[in-house]
Order: C-alpha cells, then structure tokens, then sequence
C-alpha cells in the first residue's frame, strides 16, 4: 500500500501476529506519535520497545529527518512494536531505495509470520489434550 500526498507523506503498513500498524513518515524533527500519543505515553517504560520502533530510523541515520505519525491496533504492546518497525523500514525504502540493503541485512524487512495456531476440536487448546485417564 503505497499512498502519496501532497505534503509528501509516505503511508506504509506493517504487521505481526494479530497487530497491524499504519505509518505514515514525513520529513520532520525525529517524532514519533501512536494513536495520537507520543512513544513514551503509548508504550510507557519499555526501552526494548522503543529501539525495536528507533531502529531503522537509527541504521539510516534518519532519526532526526522524520516524523512518524502510526495508528496501530490489534495484538499486544509488542507485536504492535513490531509492526511499526516493519511499517517505518518499508517507508524508509520508498524514500531513498538506498537503505534496503542495510535494512534487509539487518532483518527490518522481513515479515515475521509466526501467528497463533488455531484450536484444533477434541483438544483444550491447539495442540493441548485433556488429561489422560488409564483407569
């Protein structure tokens, strides 16, 4: 999903497990807002979270170029990290298709496509039994 405008925003969408995350990146000052709230309102203290969004902003040496503006929903705290990273990497590479090599080589373009296994009938869960009973 490509999607222009006149302010020369880039809209890219990324996602993991269950979240799915819209980012759009204009040229700006290095801020990031989800849903309306800034990085540390949304996800809190969790450093971890913050570098896992930060990191391709940081291996093109773009974090002070850009603003990202994400509506995230879906999943968890995580997973929603994750889809922002992956949504900001695409929409760096749409900017200068210079970056893909680094990204790729780093892993920020790879869609994680682990999700969760679907419950199977006669089980308590996907692969979980009921107790078995010899007697």
């Amino acid at each position: 999903m490509v999607a222009k405008d006149n302010k020369n925003e880039i809209v890219k969408t990324g996602r993991r497990k269950c979240s799915i995350a819209v980012a759009k990146v204009v040229s700006g000052k290095g801020r990031v807002f989800i849903n309306g709230k800034t990085l540390k309102g949304y996800f809190g203290n969790r450093p971890s979270l913050e570098m896992t969004i930060y990191r391709p902003l940081v291996l093109t040496g773009n974090q002070d170029k850009f603003d990202v503006r994400v509506k995230a929903v879906g999943g968890g705290v995580s997973a929603q990290a994750d889809a922002i990273g992956l949504a900001i990497s695409r929409a760096l590479v749409e900017v200068n298709e210079e970056f893909k090599p680094a990204l790729k080589q780093e892993g920020l373009l790879t869609r994680d496509s682990r999700i969760k296994e679907r419950k199977k009938y006669g089980r308590k869960r996907a692969r979980k039994r009921f107790q078995f009973s010899k007697r």
